[in-house]
């Protein structure tokens, strides 16, 4: 975890890890709810371990067993400190989302579960 984001990662917090341990996402919103929440939202704070350049991380999800992405979302490279992302991220229903995330060249896959 710490290779990802080094010293800016939250502490206490649920998340995910990328096998290459190159972007990880902390769930603020924990557990993640399909459909769009009321009561609070599905943000997660995505980490990365390489420079964003100014660029735009692109998550794009599908349920793991689907042929097709069924959620896209583009978050600008506006936030600070270091290389995060923070974003809300809503699926249409619920089960095991796979999602790719592409920043700066950088590609990274994680799997979250929506209840």
């Amino acid at each position: 975890m710490t290779t990802a984001g080094a010293h800016n990662n939250p502490n206490g917090l649920p998340y995910v890890l990328d096998v290459r341990q190159t972007a990880a996402g902390f769930i603020f919103g924990y557990p993640l709810r399909a459909g769009h929440p009321t009561d609070r939202a599905n943000k997660v704070l995505w980490v990365v371990r390489f420079p964003r350049n100014g660029s735009p991380l692109e998550i794009t999800g599908q349920l793991s067993d689907a042929n097709e992405p069924a959620v896209h979302v583009s978050q600008p490279a506006n936030s600070g400190p270091g290389e995060i992302y923070p974003s809300i991220v809503d699926v249409p229903q619920p089960g095991c989302w796979r999602f790719d995330l592409s920043w700066s060249g950088h590609r990274a896959t994680v799997y979250l579960e929506y209840q």
